[in-house]
């Protein structure tokens, strides 16, 4: 599975996370290591960098500010589903790090960008 240049929305979320509909990830994929860019909703900048396995499961860690301008980090283990219309779905299960050790789930999804 490849995930390189391709577009993700934050569907849904537990309470205690910070990613919302409004939250857009942009991945970039070379070889097996993932990164991306993610802002919106309570995010003004994010990060994340992982890696993807065979399987197209995705393990990373990622860091934000918030709109507290607080900063943020955590890790996330990421288990892809393909949709019947062949857009990705990932089905996360996240953990803060640092300040907060709570733990929580999300669900992503492909955008397709109109040509």
């Amino acid at each position: 599975m490849n995930y390189d240049n391709l577009t993700f929305r934050a569907i849904t979320n537990t309470d205690n996370g910070e990613t919302s509909s409004e939250t857009i990830f942009h991945y970039r994929q070379e070889g097996q290591i993932l990164t991306a860019e993610y802002a919106g909703g309570t995010i003004l900048e994010g990060r994340l960098i992982g890696l993807v396995e065979a399987d197209g499961k995705l393990r990373f860690r990622y860091h934000h500010i918030n709109d507290q301008y607080e900063l943020r980090s955590g890790q996330c283990i990421s288990v892809p589903e393909i949709l019947a219309d062949g857009r990705i779905r990932l089905h996360e299960q996240w953990q803060w790090m640092f300040d907060d050790d709570s733990a929580g789930q999300s669900i992503v999804e492909q955008v397709i960008e109109s040509p």
